[in-house]
Parts: C-alpha cells; structure tokens; sequence
C-alpha cells in the first residue's frame, strides 16, 4: 500500500494549477510562475517538479516513483499545447530547466537554456527562425556549454577559453561579431571538450538531456555554493529546491528581440520610478554575465513602444497585485513580450522602511503589514555609520564584523594611551591581541576596537556591542606587537599614531582615513532630527514604523548600562529602564585596588577598611543612574567578578617576585600577595568563587552594596527624583542562597529607606540550569527573575563562551550542527526550554512575578519573538539595540495575531 501511495503521489503541476502561496510546494519561481499564468499574463507554457520530489531523491539518490511517467505526461501535454515535440528536427520545441526554491537564492543554483537542440534540430531551429543560421548555432554552442558545466561538471573556463580564441581570430572581443561559420567551429570546440572530460559524446537524445538537467538541478541543492548561502542567509538545508521546465523564448533572435530586468521600485532607495537593465538580441545570461553594457529600462519606450508600455502595464499590476516591489525578468522575441519570473524583490533596509511606508499611503497594506515586513536587522544595518567609499581604498585585513559602524583613527595598543589621546580630543582605535575587563577605559574612549584573535562573543565584541563601538575581531593577518607598539600586516608596518580604519559590518581593516557617513536614523533617534518635519523619507518611515510597533508591542524594553551617560542615550533611544546594571564594572580602572585589597584581606578590619572606602564611590555611581532613569526601574546586579579579573596574574606574579628576589629586593609585600593569589587561584574562575558565593565569603561585600544602592535612592528621593531600585543577586543556584541575602538586605534596606517612600524589590537572576529548574522554589524569595542567557547558554550547553568560538564553532557551523551560534540567538529548544520552565514553574509559585531578560539575546531579533512567545515582562539589552528590540517585541505581536495590550 506504501508503494502505491508513492506512486500516485502528484509530483509534477501545471503552471495553471500552482499559485504564489504553494512556495513550499513548487518553490518560489514556480509559485509565480503560476500565479502570473492565472493572471493572464504572457508566461511561456511549461511546468514545475515539486520540491517533496527534489527531497525524495536527494534521500534515495534516485528519482521517486511514478516521477518519471508525471514528466512525460505533462511534456507530451506541453508539446500538444506548443504543437512541436521536445527536439523534433523540423520544428523543435526547446526548454529552460531552472531552479526555484522557497526562499531566493539568486545564482546559487543550476539552470539550463535549450534543452532538446542537437546535430538535427539545430537546423530545424533555423528553419524556424526564418533561416537563421547564427541564432540556431549560438543557441547549441549555449546549450553545451551550461550542460556541460552545470550537468556533467565540465571546467566552465575551458569553454570560455574556446570562445576567446575564436573571437580572438576573428580580430573581436564582442560575440555579436561572430558568424553563423565561427559558431559552427565553436560547437565543434566544445563537443570536443564535452568528450575530453567525460568520455563520452554530447547526449543527442532531447528526453536524456531532460532527465540529467533536472537531476543536475536536484543535486545543486546541496552544492558547496548553495550551502554556504542558505548557512548566511538561514534557510533550513531540508526545503530542497523545484525544477521549473519553461518553454523556451528566444531574445537573441536579432535587434528585435532582447532580455531585461525591471524593478517597479528602486530596491536602493524604495524610490518610484523606472528601474531596470535592457539587453537587445541576448538571452537572459547575457544580462548577467555582463558581456555587453545593459541600457537603461526607460530605453526600451525608443527601441520597442508597444513591448514597453505592455510592460509598464504588467509591472503596475504586479505590484498591486503582490501588495510589493516586484522584481521582474522578461524576453521580448521579436516584438513579442514574455514575462519570465517575478518576485518580491530583494531590497536594502533603507528601501524596506520607504517602500513600507508609501505602500500604507497607497492603501495596499495596513500599518501592521508595514510592521511584518521591517525587521531588526536592517534596522540595525540603517543605525551605524558607514564609509563613504567615493574612491578606491584597498582592504589589507578582513576579520570578523564584531560589531557593525565605521570608524578611523590612530592606533594605539593600551588602554592608558587610548584614554590619554582621546582626552586630547584625537579619534583613536585601540589595538589588541584580544582584549579583557582591564581594558574597559581604553575601549570608551576609542572610536573603535580592532583584534587579531577572537570570535563575535569574545570579551572585545561583546563590551563593543554593548556600547554600540565599531569592533572588528579576529583578523589573523594582523600580527600586534604591543611591546614594540607596532603591527605588521601585508608586508607593511603601522605605528602607534598611524591611522587606520575599521568597518564593523564587513570586518575590512583598511590603511588611512577613510571618510564616515553619520547615519540619520540615529540623530532620529537621539533627537537632533524632527521626523514630523525634515526632509527625509527614510527618517518619516521609521518615525512611523517605530511609532506603530511601540504601540504593539506587549514585551517592555529595558537596557544594560552601567554609567549615567549609557543610561541617558538608551533613554533617548526608548528604554523602559535598565534591565542589567552591572556592578563590578565599576570597580575596574582607578579601584581596582581597593577591590583587591577587599578580596586578599586576612581580617575584619582590612576587609571593612576597604568596603569603607568603596561605600561612597558606588553611592555616587547609583546616584548617577537613578537621576537618569528618574522614574523607571533600574535593576543593579550585585558584584560578579570571575576573581581572575580582579587578581594579578599568578603566572606573571610568581615571575616577579623570582626576579625580584634574584636581585635581593625587598619582596615581603609582594610574596604576601603572591600567598593570597595561589591561595585563592582557580583552574575555571567562571564556575568558581564569584557572584552569590562571592558575596557570601566575603562579608559585608553584598551588604556594602545594597546600602549603597539604598542610601542612593532616598537621596534622589529627597532631592525631588524617584528612584526605582531592584537589586538582582547573581549566579543563585539554590534557594537557601537567597534567602540568605535577602535577609540580610532586608534589614540594611529597612535601616535606610525609613519612611522616604522609596521601595526596593530582591530578585535573582537565573543563568545556572539547577535555578531554572528548581524555580519554583526559589520564587518564593524572589520578586523577579532575570534570565542571564550567557551564562546560562555557557553552562547549558557546557561551553568556554571565551574559547569555543574560534576553536570549533566554525567547523560546527560548516556540519550543520548549528545554523547560528547559540550566544548569538538562542537555543530554543534547549536554554530556552530551560527559560520556559522557570517563567512556568516560577509564576505558578509567584503569579506576580516579574520575568525579563538581561543576556545577549534581549538584543536578538529572532530571540525577541521566543521571549515574548514564553511570556516575559521584558527584555533588556545595549542601548543601541534598544531600537532593535522594540520594532521586534512589535513585530512578535503582529506575527501572533495577538492584541496591542501591554
């Protein structure tokens, strides 16, 4: 019965009988295809073999049952509808075998033109087309060539090198000089190649040229080309691709036949208008190949009136039709106009938000389709500056674009000089071998960061990410001598003070300084631009959009920051409040001594002497904040310093102390502190003496804080402000840990507050996976939850997030294994099950519980949608993905169908 069911499966559908939503069936092309049939537009006839059949034989390595006799059927069909046969050597009906799969994947696929011409229907071709003998030879020699190339993997330069030597005989570099004479010899040629590398002669038979086309189409799919595409662009690798079998239109019959592209808007700017590329006497992959100069679309109302204005004509209805811009290819043969393909055309994210908007101005979409059809990329793509690359500049490194803008300046290798120059008013990138937490300073101050090693998730591109600096990470050619203040790259030196600059997005390095353009979008944001009443059309669309997804969105946007001037721009960019103040970053620079001393001390006193002396700084710090987020919640994450930030390194510190000590210098001090460092090393600090254990070891380091974190919000209290603390205790893996300090924090909170008003909430964050599944137990000590997803995709999955990615994530990528890192969007089904099961058990134990999000992922586009799916409160990330997030968190209503309430 299973056999049987297979063979009756329908795998092969008409143009008539498909339409544009059945993209998952007969691919993009063949969904259009159909669908501009059913419209009555001038398609050639032909039919689509259906993706499931592409699926079937990629998993047998044969074609499925009952496949077979379906082509036959709808080719013997095609051929009574065209009265011709498939390679009649009188008059021979040819066709395009193409590939479609459900997402656009331009180029990166196999397609064969005249299919059915050999030694005979060569001539019978001719005959047709009035006795021409040079289309009908250019036709074969075409054929050969992209079946030998594509079906029998016949080296594509062995053919080109043919043609130029015939071109170059004839004294030409343009095909169209070549005779019907020359084009014999080239046929000639290229079968002589064809049995070179195969062994045997070009097929003759029209059926066998069919049959190993669409094969050859089916096995594109999995092509080294093809895979590394839909690996960028995050196509599932399971769709498989459909095999479009189109009757063939001829544009390169003579002057009144040609092929062309047209957009019915600009996918530039989203500007309307003409656009397009026209090619007379050329089939469609002259266009490409660009083997002559296209004309302008607009060129085409002298060259052929009639084909023109049809055009404008299908292009109008199309688009209304399609609600969109439309990208269209067409064959006009002699006089005779033929819409190949159309589809919703690939856009910059500049046009997305235009075209968005001027379509809701039309009247063809509403404010909620606008939203569905923006995304956070591109609007993170339209908030970083860019170079303005007028004239040529040379890239002399690529590494990772850690963190996208554009940014120049001169080099410097340490932190100290990069603060020094920039106090001095000079731009400066700061250049490491890879940075860590001491650098901090150095990286405020530079316009941007530049690496030899690391991934998109080291300590460089994560801290850059998060203060919105350009950060280009891991470009290998870079050798950095910090010592000498040099790198070498490409046989050249640069010198600390040379300039260089960076792009973020491309991970180029180029020498000089190449000139940035400032992105509008961000003046919008921070408002130095009036979307009400300047000039810009990209600025309105955003404006709107951004508008309408605020007033969507369910889930609140907080930020991460940790200094009052991060607080203010993420306030100015839309932030709800900060969702992650992180604590012990405001303990590196000019304190990290103090920190020091607290954690090395051997007794009370010098454990109290140090919090005494920290007590007011973080004071100020919270002071600071709390004005700016005046009125909104500010969750402060007590200290959670991996101790190997805070402490010298042993190694170094034992060499030191040797080397002193061989020159008879006095060492007491620096032996003690040697002492304490062994004592207290760690073989992996980031599962070790940190966050909540911290705090509990160290007496009075927690308490220290809170009060700080108190006394700060009854001081803007009083001065007139409102202060909104939480303060979150980190790295909880049981629930005794947290009532162990909030019973102490109550009582400090208790001693400060009084009865100024102010209240502060206790909460945890949850990133070890025991937290996430014992939260039931431990909401009954927490107000709120914040899910830290680093950390809690570190441990869940067993990752060094500071090694993994330059060891082995590429090659788990390049398997499959992944299709995104999981520090960059989250693992749904695993780190997000786990997030799943606290937000249940958490709630069902604490129905008012407050859930969010401060890790990487708050920021994601794609993990936004799993945070407001599993029902978050928030989401918290840098102020400059703020944006990002809140078009998102609308997006992820409108896509669920669900109401605008918040």
């Amino acid at each position: 019965m299973a056999a049987q069911e297979t063979v009756d499966h329908k795998y092969v559908y008409d143009f008539s009988e498909g339409n544009k939503d059945l993209k998952d069936l007969l691919g993009g092309k063949g969904a259009n295809l159909a669908e501009m049939t059913n419209l009555g537009l001038p398609v050639p006839p032909g039919f689509t073999i259906t993706t499931e059949a592409c699926q079937a034989y990629l998993a047998t390595g044969r074609e499925p049952d009952g496949l077979a006799g379906q082509i036959e059927a709808h080719l013997e069909s095609l051929e009574r509808a065209m009265g011709k046969r498939l390679g009649d050597p009188q008059d021979p009906l040819l066709v395009s075998v193409r590939s479609g799969a459900k997402f656009s994947m331009p180029g990166m696929m196999e397609t064969v033109l005249n299919v059915g011409l050999n030694d005979q229907s060569v001539v019978g071709l001719s005959a047709q087309a009035g006795q021409n003998d040079r289309f009908a030879w250019d036709s074969y020699r075409r054929l050969i060539q992209m079946f030998g190339k594509t079906v029998c993997e016949v080296p594509g330069e062995e053919f080109e090198h043919a043609l130029d030597e015939i071109k170059n005989a004839k004294g030409t570099h343009n095909d169209l000089d070549l005779d019907a004479d020359d084009l014999r010899g080239l046929v000639d040629a290229y079968k002589k190649i064809f049995v070179k590398h195969t062994g045997r002669e070009f097929p003759q038979q029209p059926r066998e040229q069919l049959d190993l086309a669409i094969r050859a189409v089916f096995e594109s799919w999995n092509a080294e080309r093809a895979v590394l595409y839909r690996r960028q662009e995050r196509i599932p690798a399971d769709l498989g691709t459909a095999v479009n079998v189109v009757t063939m239109v001829f544009g390169n019959l003579g002057p009144d036949s040609g092929t062309g592209v047209a957009f019915t808007r600009d996918p530039a700017s989203g500007a309307q208008g003409i656009y397009g590329d026209y090619l007379a006497n050329a089939q469609g992959e002259d266009v490409v190949a660009g083997i002559r100069n296209t004309v302008p679309l607009n060129e085409l109302e002298r060259l052929d009136k009639q084909s023109y204005d049809e055009l404008l004509g299908y292009m109008a209805r199309l688009e209304e039709h399609y609600r969109d811009l439309c990208d269209i290819e067409f064959t006009i043969e002699r006089g005779k106009l033929w819409m190949l393909q159309t589809r919703v055309g690939k856009r910059t994210a500049a046009a997305a938000f235009v075209i968005a908007g001027q379509l809701v101005d039309e009247g063809l979409i509403d404010l909620d389709e606008a939203l569905h059809r923006v995304n956070g990329a591109q609007l993170a793509q339209l908030m970083f500056p860019r170079f303005q690359l007028d004239h040529e500049f040379e890239a002399v490194a690529k590494g990772i674009g850690a963190s996208p803008g554009a940014a120049s300046g001169k080099v410097v290798f340490t932190s100290a000089r990069a603060v020094e120059l920039a106090a001095e008013g000079e731009s400066v990138i700061l250049v490491r071998r890879e940075t860590n937490p001491d650098d901090l300073n150095g990286m405020i101050a530079a316009k941007g960061i530049l690496t030899s090693r690391g991934g998109k998730t080291s300590h460089a591109a994560v801290v850059a990410r998060g203060m919105g600096k350009t950060c280009v990470s891991g470009a290998d050619e870079i050798d950095v001598n910090v010592p000498a203040k040099r790198f070498t790259v490409a046989g050249q030196t640069v010198d600390e003070g040379d300039v260089v600059s960076i792009d973020g997005t491309t991970g180029k390095v180029y020498l000089g300084e190449v000139p940035v353009m400032p992105s509008e979008v961000v003046q919008y944001f921070e408002g130095s631009l009036d979307a009400e009443h300047v000039d810009n059309a990209l600025v309105r669309a955003v404006h709107r959009i951004m508008t309408h997804a605020d007033g969507r969105r369910r889930l609140a946007v907080r930020t991460n920051a940790d200094t009052g001037a991060d607080a203010a721009r993420a306030r100015r960019f839309g932030a709800e409040g900060i969702g992650l103040c992180r604590t012990e970053h405001m303990f590196l620079g000019d304190r990290r001594e103090l920190v020091e001393r607290l954690i090395l001390a051997r007794d009370a006193d010098g454990r109290e002497a140090a919090l005494e002396a920290l007590l007011p700084l973080q004071r100020a710090d919270f002071v600071e904040i709390f004005r700016e987020m005046d009125g909104l919640p500010v969750t402060v994450r007590l200290i959670d310093p991996p101790l190997h930030e805070f402490l010298p390194p042993l190694e170094q510190l034992a060499v030191n102390v040797a080397v002193a000590q061989e020159r008879g210098e006095d060492v007491a001090k620096e032996e003690a502190l040697l002492a304490a460092v062994r004592r207290m090393h760690e073989e992996n600090p980031m599962l070790g003496l940190r966050g909540v254990r911290l705090g509990l070891v160290i007496p009075g380091l927690f308490a220290m804080q809170v009060r700080a974190i108190a006394e700060a919000a009854v001081a803007v209290s009083r001065a007139g402000g409102t202060a909104c603390p939480e303060i979150m205790v980190p790295l909880v893996g049981a629930v005794q840990e947290l009532e162990t300090v909030r019973a102490e924090a109550e009582k400090i909170i208790a001693d400060v507050v009084g009865d100024s008003g102010v209240e502060v909430l206790i909460g945890t964050m949850i990133e070890v996976p025991r937290a996430a599944l014992t939260a039931g137990q431990i909401a009954e000590a927490a107000e709120f939850f914040s899910f830290g997803t680093n950390d809690l995709t570190q441990m869940g999955w067993g990752f060094s997030r500071d090694d993994v990615e330059g060891a082995f994530f590429w090659r788990y990528l390049e398997l499959g294994i992944f299709g995104i890192s999981p520090f960059e969007s989250i693992d749904r089904d695993g780190v997000g099950r786990l997030v799943r099961i606290a937000s249940e058990e958490g709630r069902a134990a604490r129905p008012g519980l407050k859930l969010g999000v401060c890790g990487e992922h708050g920021g994601d586009p794609d993990s936004v949608h799993f945070f407001h799916e599993v029902g978050l409160d928030y989401v918290s990330c840098s102020p400059f993905r703020v944006p990002v997030a809140r078009l998102e968190a609308g997006r992820a209503v409108v896509e669920t169908g669900g109401s605008d309430s918040r």
